[in-house]
């Protein structure tokens, strides 16, 4: 069953697209004619979304796909080419998509096509990104006289290694999902047809663990990111003996040893 939630509205249509079937919600960048560009309605429409539902004990996990042909071809430089520095300090259209590393749930990005600038970047915010064979990614800032500005300078060599990330970012040139996988930015790469089936069968699988369980993973992966290696497994140990506290964990130890499915409660 699905439930439609349309947060804010662009004209006479929703710019982004909420869908619920079960514990996971889709949700969709609803502006195809423009490949989906990022712009302040799209980019405070998504996070009111991901932070609502993020709230909501009916949802588990998170898609983000785009309608059409894109996923995200990246901002709208007809909206932001008029804007000087101190327009841009005072107020950053973006300035939202800020906010979703605070998002507790996970985020599958489900690429459907075209992620190039700020659109490779909101994939890479995500938790896992699955993308159709159709996907093309890249950083092409330094073709329009500017440099990735949503975290794209951060997380490609975290994601990619540094020097991968200085060709992407020094060339501008756009990769195929083949070659993004290769590279170690994309989980998996499926036929596009196949692509949402995908997407809503590993977000069904995760939605099927301990909600408790899962923030406590991902709060344990993106601090691998932030620190030493040392510091890490510090964190991670920690969050790991934090587990035996909840009910789920005793729970799926015992069926475990019971040789029974487990019957997690998210506490």
């Amino acid at each position: 069953m699905f439930r439609y939630c349309f947060a804010l509205r662009c004209a006479a249509q929703p710019v982004v697209m909420a869908a619920q079937a079960g514990r996971v919600v889709t949700l969709t960048i609803n502006r195809p004619t423009q490949l989906n560009a990022l712009n302040k309605a799209v980019s405070e429409c998504l996070m009111a979304n991901l932070e609502k539902f993020d709230k909501d004990p009916s949802c588990s996990v998170f898609i983000i796909t785009g309608a059409g042909r894109a996923f995200v071809a990246g901002a709208d430089i007809k909206e932001m080419r008029s804007r000087d520095f101190s327009e841009r300090l005072i107020s950053d259209d973006f300035a939202a998509l800020g906010r979703i590393g605070g998002i507790a749930k996970p985020i599958i990005a489900a690429v459907n096509g075209f992620a190039l600038g700020g659109g490779c970047e909101l994939a890479m915010s995500c938790d896992i990104i699955l993308a159709s064979d159709k996907a093309k990614f890249g950083q092409p800032e330094i073709t329009l006289g500017t440099i990735p500005g949503l975290s794209g300078t951060q997380r490609l060599p975290r994601l990619i290694g540094k020097t991968r990330a200085m060709e992407w970012v020094l060339t501008g040139a756009t990769y195929t999902a083949d070659e993004a996988a290769r590279a170690g930015l994309v989980a998996r790469v499926v036929k596009h047809e196949e692509l949402m089936s995908t997407a809503l069968a590993m977000a069904e699988k995760i939605a099927g663990y301990s909600q408790v369980t899962t923030k406590l993973a991902k709060m344990a992966v993106n601090a691998s990111q932030e620190g030493s290696l040392h510091t890490g497994v510090d964190y991670e140990h920690f969050i790991f003996n934090s587990t035996f506290a909840t009910h789920d964990c005793k729970e799926g130890m015992s069926a475990f040893v019971e040789k029974r499915a487990a019957k997690f409660e998210n506490r």
